[in-house]
C-alpha cells in the first residue's frame, strides 16, 4: 500500500485530533478542549524533543503507536516541514489500516492528538526539528502502545 500526504488542515485532520496554529500575531489562543486524559492517577507530562530529520523517500512505514488514555500534542519550536500519519483503532483492535492518512505539516502547526489515535512516529522532513510534547503518563504499559504493521509507504513530496 501506498499513502501520499496532503497538507495539514483542520478539517481533513479533525477525526484524529485537532490542529494547533501558532500564532503570527499578538495574543493568546487557547486549546485546552484538544486535550484529553482518561487516567485520573495519571500526571501531566511536558518534554522538549530534537528530531534529525528522515531522509529515506519513500518513507516505509512498518510499526504504529498509540496513547490510549491520553492525548499527546506537538507543538513545534523550529521546524520545517514535518510528516503525520495516523490511522483510527479498528473495532476488532489495532490500528485500521484502511483508513491510514498522512499530511504534511509545515513549520507553524502543531497537532494534539486524540487518545486511542493511532499514529506513525515523529518525523520530520527537510531538516531537524525541535518540538515541545505534552501528554499525561502513570508509568504504565497504558502510556504507550507499538504494534508492527503490515509495511506500506509514504510519498513525501
Amino acid at each position: 500500500m501506498q499513502v501520499t500526504p496532503q497538507p495539514l488542515s483542520r478539517e481533513a485532520f479533525a477525526a484524529f485530533g485537532d490542529v494547533i496554529d501558532i500564532p503570527d500575531t499578538a495574543g493568546r489562543t487557547y486549546y485546552d478542549d484538544a486535550l484529553g486524559n482518561l487516567r485520573p492517577g495519571a500526571r501531566a507530562s511536558l518534554s522538549a524533543i530534537l528530531k534529525v530529520e528522515t531522509v529515506e523517500r519513500p518513507l516505509r512505514a512498518e510499526l504504529l503507536e498509540r496513547h490510549e488514555f491520553s492525548s499527546q500534542t506537538f507543538v513545534p519550536i523550529d521546524v520545517a516541514r514535518w510528516l503525520i500519519v495516523v490511522a483510527p483503532h479498528a473495532a476488532a483492535g489495532g490500528p485500521d489500516l484502511a483508513g491510514i492518512r498522512a499530511f504534511i505539516a509545515n513549520g507553524r502547526q502543531g497537532v494534539t492528538y486524540k487518545p486511542d489515535t493511532w499514529h506513525h512516529g515523529l518525523t520530520v522532513l527537510d531538516r531537524p526539528g525541535r518540538f515541545a510534547v505534552f501528554m499525561w503518563r502513570d508509568g504504565s504499559k497504558g502510556d504507550e502502545e507499538f504494534v508492527p504493521v503490515e509495511p506500506f509507504t509514504i510519498r513525501i513530496p
